[in-house]
């Protein structure tokens, strides 16, 4: 039998993917879980596994072309088939024929047929659905429980699949005001594109800058290079605008004092064991630490805007941002609250190093209740970074400076300082609570023997 191979989902927001090799030629034999190709995203790369076993008949996309989610990458033909004569044989040393193109929402039905979860009470809605053939896609048939990037719910329990929930955060879509017409009422990209047709005259959208045409206009007698924005620039510009252009960020800065955190950090590296086991703690490792410990003591703070509630969370949640060339990605780590200092220490590190080769799998950087972007490696002295939608605040971290501060006398001593500011959403942190949760980091910092016990 025939089988089509797919471009897998790789997260909630990922539409397309690039792929960057492939381990099978077309006409070898393939056996199920032997790895068929590997495909680089935005934000991580990953290997696919063939799920069924037969001979792969013809390869559809070649190494640096990009597929969008659901389009067919392969097809394996099974023992004893032979391609059909009339069907166009791809060449590695030609370019793919491109496929027609799909709109959002009929690329999304194409997915739900094939979705054994859309399957069930409407086996008999239509007999065409029944008698189309079968399409597997790979990456769901192999992942494992915690890697489930299918619908996902929203207020009042309604399902809600990733195409949908991507195309109503781009235009500015609340989500909990559409009607499903999807199976059991969920909501599908067809929905939130009737949404989008249908709002009124002069409602708000993200504003959009001159064209790339009127900037080259400014600039056409300077000697210039032009870059085109890779999948990875191209989600962080979208991102953060909607971001700076619908989250009411506000700032609270304050000055910490580090001289007893040094003196623990330093007797905690030099008591640290050799070999196996062993850590080698940083600041970066102590305000992690001590954000996630402040978040505990103001719950109020811990919480995430959904629409129309807010979201209150039992433990926290950090991101910590990370560069990468050409663009950054924040991996998570979790229940931050409850690990020891050498532990996220240790994660980090692990993190931070897969996140460079874009190892990362997304549900290690989903998610999160805040997140710590730290500057001060590169003498940064002060900054304010911009929140990362859910999340609802973001901590930047300065550098590390010796300053000079009065003393109780009226005279001068010298201190090692570092300058911190919190970015709050309004919606979820007034100016009070967002007071309470940096004067509580602030005492764990300036106290970090609390952090140990």
């Amino acid at each position: 039998m025939k089988m089509d191979v797919l471009m897998p989902q790789l997260g909630e927001t990922v539409a397309e993917g690039k792929i960057v090799k492939w381990f099978k030629n077309a006409g070898d034999v393939v056996a199920p879980g032997d790895n068929l190709f590997e495909i680089e995203t935005d934000k991580t790369s990953m290997e696919v596994p063939a799920t069924f076993g037969g001979t792969l008949s013809a390869i559809n996309f070649q190494v640096g072309e990009v597929a969008k989610v659901g389009a067919v990458v392969a097809v394996i033909l099974g023992e004893g088939e032979k391609p059909q004569a009339s069907a166009p044989q791809v060449r590695e040393s030609e370019p793919a024929p491109a496929s027609p193109p799909l709109t959002p929402a009929k690329a999304e039905v194409q997915s739900q047929e094939r979705d054994p979860r859309f399957r069930g009470d409407e086996r008999t809605e239509s007999a065409s659905r029944a008698a189309a053939p079968i399409k597997l896609d790979p990456f769901r048939e192999v992942r494992t429980p915690e890697r489930n990037f299918g619908p996902a719910r929203i207020a009042g329990g309604t399902t809600v699949t990733p195409l949908a929930r991507r195309l109503a955060g781009e235009n500015g879509i609340d989500l909990s005001r559409i009607k499903g017409t999807g199976p059991h009422g969920r909501i599908v990209a067809r929905d939130v594109e009737a949404s989008i047709a249908q709002a009124p005259a002069g409602a708000p959208a993200l504003a959009k800058g001159p064209s790339a045409a009127d900037i080259l206009a400014l600039y056409r007698d300077i000697p210039l290079q032009e870059a085109p924005l890779d999948g990875m620039r191209a989600t962080i510009a979208a991102r953060l605008t909607q971001a700076k252009q619908t989250v009411p960020h506000f700032y609270l800065t304050a000055d910490i004092s580090l001289d007893a955190l040094m003196a623990v950090r330093s007797a905690a590296n030099e008591a640290a064991p050799a070999g196996e086991g062993g850590y080698k703690l940083s600041v970066n490792d102590f305000v992690i630490k001590a954000l996630a410990l402040a978040l505990k003591r103001v719950p109020a703070a811990n919480a995430i805007f959904a629409q129309d509630r807010i979201l209150r969370f039992g433990r926290a949640d950090i991101g910590v941002a990370v560069a990468l060339d050409g663009g950054l990605i924040t991996p998570v780590i979790r229940a931050a609250d409850t690990k020891s200092l050498s532990a996220i220490s240790n994660e980090m590190r692990e993190l931070a190093a897969r996140a460079r080769d874009k190892k990362l799998r997304p549900e290690e950087y989903q998610g999160g209740v805040s997140a710590v972007s730290n500057l001060g490696m590169y003498g940064v002295r002060d900054f304010s970074a911009i929140i990362n939608p859910p999340q609802s605040s973001i901590l930047a971290v300065g550098a590390a400076q010796r300053r000079p501060v009065e003393t109780d006398d009226g005279g001068v001593r010298f201190e090692t300082q570092m300058t911190v500011t919190l970015s709050c959403d309004h919606r979820v942190i007034d100016g009070a609570l967002g007071a309470q949760l940096l004067a509580a980091l602030k005492g764990y910092l300036e106290q970090p023997v609390a952090m140990l016990v």
